[in-house]
């Protein structure tokens, strides 16, 4: 299909598509569509967000079938073909003669992409090697002083993943403050956020404003708090790390949006919690990527969907005893038969 026709079609599954590269487009074209089509006939809706459980064993499970058919010897071969330059030439061979792609996302309503990063993600060897220590911190400076971004370069040098080598040097960087923020940095994030965001707008082929409807405006509000560039953000601000960014734009964002009320403290809080556990237990969902947190928010207030993750995580966490161990589902079973009760008592 030409590049027009692939995104109209593949907009109905990805709405914001028109943000992502014509390259990238014209991969998902070939690689999703038919798949996205075939999960729709079977009511199954496209996916993003965190994997669940299921999802990651299903990865697995592909991934054992595909190495049993071809004979390839272990996961890292067929995942980081390139750190095996004697057997590269073999290993592409079979990966296309057995429909590596296909094999690989079956079964998983989600992009190819994202399916192959989570892969990677899972059978990295590299990827699990706990804290850096202070040799590797230095290291890891020396390394990027002289290969900049080059994170796979990098990530061979030091036999970490290339995920890690690039979050820890955004950490450790530059002199990263963890105390208040002050009113320069708030400043700084607000110009940051409002630049990737402008910039999207216009790179968007946004319809006319007689055309925009309800739904349009949802998007636009999304927007707001939905898939931001975070590290880039981090780099414009300069003094804090991405995770301390994405924080701090939820606050703001719930302050400006609760017009600085406190809709977690006193009864109100106590409210919203009943509220957030009855809810929950009435979706009747067995994994939390099945939540829809954006409907979730109208219940603690005009809030982002970021607040509402944080309060049932803190929720789970101080009432729950084993979490951990727990599902989804008997998360939520234990907060709506045990801690339920209670909070409507001290209501």
């Amino acid at each position: 299909v030409d590049l027009d026709t692939a995104k109209q079609e593949l907009e109905e599954f990805i709405p914001h598509v028109r943000n992502i590269s014509d390259s990238s487009i014209r991969k998902m074209a070939g690689r999703d569509l038919v798949r996205f089509k075939q999960f729709k006939k079977q009511g199954i809706a496209v996916k993003f967000g965190r994997f669940s459980q299921k999802e990651n064993n299903q990865i697995r499970k592909n991934v054992e079938e595909f190495l049993q058919i071809t004979g390839i010897d272990s996961a890292e071969k067929l995942l980081f073909t390139s750190r095996y330059p004697e057997d590269k030439e073999t290993i592409n061979r079979l990966k296309a003669e057995h429909l590596f792609c296909e094999k690989l996302s079956e079964g998983i309503p989600r992009p190819w992409r994202l399916i192959y990063y989570r892969a990677r993600k899972m059978f990295d060897p590299n990827n699990y090697k706990g804290r850096y220590t202070k040799e590797e911190k230095e290291k890891l400076k020396k390394y990027h002083a002289m290969h900049g971004n080059d994170w796979k370069k990098i990530s061979e040098m030091m036999s970490r993943s290339n995920l890690s080598v690039a979050m820890k040097y955004s950490e450790i960087k530059s002199a990263i403050n963890y105390g208040p923020w002050s009113k320069e940095e708030t400043q700084k994030l607000m110009h940051a956020v409002e630049e990737v965001i402008r910039k999207r707008i216009e790179d968007a082929n946004s319809p006319s404003s007689s055309e925009k409807s309800n739904r349009d405006l949802l998007i636009d509000r999304e927007k707001l708090y939905q898939k931001l560039p975070w590290t880039e953000i981090e780099t414009k601000v300069g003094t804090r790390y991405w995770r301390q960014c994405k924080q701090k734009w939820t606050t703001i964002l719930t302050n400006k949006m609760t017009k600085g009320q406190q809709l977690y403290r006193g009864t109100k809080g106590l409210q919203a919690k009943i509220n957030l556990i009855k809810r929950l237990y009435a979706m009747k969902v067995e994994d939390a990527n099945e939540v829809n947190w954006e409907e979730l928010s109208n219940i603690i207030g005009d809030v982002p969907r970021a607040y509402v993750q944080a309060k049932f995580y803190k929720l789970k966490v101080s009432c729950v005893p084993f979490w951990q161990k727990k599902t989804f589902s008997e998360i939520i079973d234990y907060l709506f038969k045990k801690k339920l009760p209670e909070l409507e008592e001290k209501l």
